[in-house]
């Protein structure tokens, strides 16, 4: 009896539906109902499930003191050493990419062939820093220093760098990057500004 009041509210709809297709939804609504639910379940399992892209490689050490530290080789994709103290530290043939290293402090580390690309590196010390065949790939360096770091053969295609900085390192770029193929003066736009 419920099932027939069911179809005539439905046939009664502003949507007057034709009769087979009311006698389909009434004959089936139940199960209709049940994979929604459960549709509805796994998307949301899905999507609430915390899920860590890089749980593996990326570590937060924000604030940390890692004076002399060595991360050589190392894929740390999307770390964050917001703040740190790094003078000294090497991370040489490392992966940083989508990495944030705000505020940090780099004085005399070793860059050499550190993928930076999509990087924040905002008001970060780089000061006699080793960028030798580093990779700025759209990264985000404002407000960072760069004086007096080797930066031959970096690649800062597409990187955000203050004008300033860029007309200071114009002034010492050389040499082709060796893993991007791409120069370092023309990644930086020297010849174009």
């Amino acid at each position: 009896m419920a099932n027939q009041e069911l179809i005539n509210q439905v046939r009664l709809s502003i949507f007057n539906l034709p009769s087979p297709i009311v006698n389909f939804i009434s004959r089936f609504f139940p199960l209709i109902v049940k994979a929604i639910i459960l549709l509805l379940l796994a998307i949301s399992f899905i999507l609430l499930t915390p899920q860590s892209v890089n749980a593996q490689t990326a570590v937060n050490f924000t604030y940390a003191e890692l004076e002399g530290e060595d991360f050589s080789h190392r894929d740390l994709t999307g770390s964050v050493f917001a703040a740190s103290n790094l003078r000294n530290a090497s991370f040489y043939q490392s992966n940083l990419t989508n990495s944030v290293m705000t505020e940090g402090i780099l004085f005399g580390a070793d860059l050499r062939e550190t993928d930076f690309t999509g990087s924040l590196i905002d008001r970060v010390t780089l000061d006699f820093a080793d960028l030798r065949n580093a990779i700025f790939t759209d990264a985000i360096a404002t407000r960072t220093r760069f004086y007096d770091t080797n930066i031959e053969g970096a690649d800062f295609t597409g990187a955000v760098i203050d004008r300033y900085q860029i007309a200071l390192m114009c002034d010492r770029a050389s040499g082709v990057n060796s893993i991007t193929g791409v120069a370092t003066r023309d990644s930086l736009g020297c010849d174009f500004n």
